[in-house]
């Protein structure tokens, strides 16, 4: 099936899937609505399950595959660094950014909600730098598989791919295994994608039959502060940064991005997305399996600028609808709080709301009613949250990518 027709066929399933549902809803009948609410839910659980069941072998397949084919040692430690740098900097671009534009325009003025005491940001519950780095080493590898921890599953297949790699010619039958094991996964990825646009139908069914407009209607100029932010780094940001560094073209890369944006949209999860974004790197942006295999798994760990975006406008928001704006000697602590919980995120679906309820308590808010508010539209959001994250992880992955083939061109030609 052509790229373009699936990416097309997706569009029309994530459209027709919300109408349908939304017509359900609007109809009011259960007799209707609950079988078909019910069976679009089986459905559409299968389907993530079925992209979940692959996402850890292939994480760990194609991280050990893209380490075993970088030329050198030193090549694993100067993509590593260029990664994990271009990784942190979008995160903080997006909180500063988010920042600025809700000290602007003020988020949450004028809801009307109980008054609380003074606003406390505290950061000694948060997690820590510390916390997070002395987690990656599992105690357990076979805990680490089965509860899906990507930050130990990355650290182990690291360590494997390094360790391939150093032991040189006497493991190229080991390093050939694993390219052909990933090359299985690849395939069976595509086979599972096949299915993308009726599982995106049942998913965003659901959606529409049991979102509550009247929700949505008391805080739309929080949810179009949010989406519009979102879509600015998803059309605009990504794809000119993308343009100014790399041979691609902003256009051409939201173009090929496009089946990849609208499958995150709908399952709202990076780490079930990571197959995906395998595929949009390597089949339609020319990224090589190398850098693919080690830059996906990481950025849909920590490359965190949708839910950077997300809990800062959210912090905001709820502070000026209960009527304790966040004062700038604040504002520090509140960016360190931001940015642990965004990289602590999960690459799960609601995996943001869960980090805005600890910032919720941090600042002393009513923990019910703040995140009752926040979870209540929060679906709507994490599709666009999810979206940004993951073209993001395409952005970085690609620029990293074409910035590692400029250099293995000058060291051919050095040696010329």
């Amino acid at each position: 099936m052509p790229s373009n027709s699936l990416s097309k066929k997706i569009f029309i399933g994530l459209f027709s899937g919300l109408l349908l549902g939304a017509l359900l809803q609007i109809i009011g009948s259960d007799a209707l609505a609950a079988p078909a609410v019910g069976l679009a839910d089986m459905a559409g659980g299968m389907f993530v399950n079925l992209i979940m069941m692959l996402v850890v072998p292939l994480v760990f397949v194609s991280i050990v595959s893209g380490i075993t084919q970088l030329p050198d040692i030193q090549s694993f430690g100067r993509l590593g660094g260029k990664t994990f740098g271009l990784y942190i900097l979008n995160t903080l671009v997006a909180i500063s950014v988010a920042l600025v534009v809700a000290l602007i325009l003020r988020p949450g003025t004028g809801v009307q909600l109980p008054q609380v005491g003074e606003l406390a940001i505290a950061t000694t519950e948060l997690p820590s730098i510390s916390a997070l780095i002395m987690d990656i080493v599992p105690r357990n590898p076979v805990a680490a598989f089965s509860s899906g921890n990507m930050l130990q599953i990355i650290f182990m297949a690291l360590m494997l791919g390094f360790v391939i790699k150093m032991l040189g010619s006497e493991m190229d039958s080991v390093a050939k295994a694993f390219r052909k094991a990933n090359k299985i996964m690849m395939t069976a990825i595509t086979l599972v994608m096949s299915l993308a646009p009726y599982g995106v139908f049942a998913l965003m069914l659901k959606l529409g039959a049991t979102l509550e407009a009247g929700t949505f209607v008391s805080v739309a100029g929080y949810i179009a502060l949010v989406v519009g932010l979102l879509l600015l780094w998803l059309f605009v940001v990504y794809p000119l940064v993308v343009g100014l560094t790399t041979d691609i073209s902003a256009s051409e890369f939201r173009r090929k991005t496009r089946e990849q944006m609208m499958f995150s949209l709908s399952c709202a999860s990076s780490n079930a997305s990571i197959p995906v974004t395998m595929r949009t790197l390597t089949e339609k942006l020319g990224v090589s399996q190398a850098t693919a295999g080690f830059g996906v798994p990481l950025g849909a760990t920590m490359n965190m600028g949708g839910v950077s975006i997300y809990i800062t406008i959210a912090a905001f928001f709820l502070a000026n609808a209960f009527n304790v704006p966040i004062s700038m000697e604040q504002i520090p602590a509140l960016i360190a709080a931001v940015f642990l919980l965004s990289v602590g995120a999960g690459g799960v679906p609601g995996g943001g709301a869960v980090m805005i309820g600890v910032l919720i308590h941090q600042m002393g808010l009513p923990v019910e009613t703040a995140f009752a508010l926040i979870i209540a539209v929060d679906r709507i959001i994490d599709m666009f949250v999810t979206s940004a994250n993951v073209v993001g992880d395409a952005a970085v992955v690609t620029i990293v990518d074409r910035t590692e083939s400029v250099s293995a061109d000058a060291v051919a030609l050095s040696g010329k």
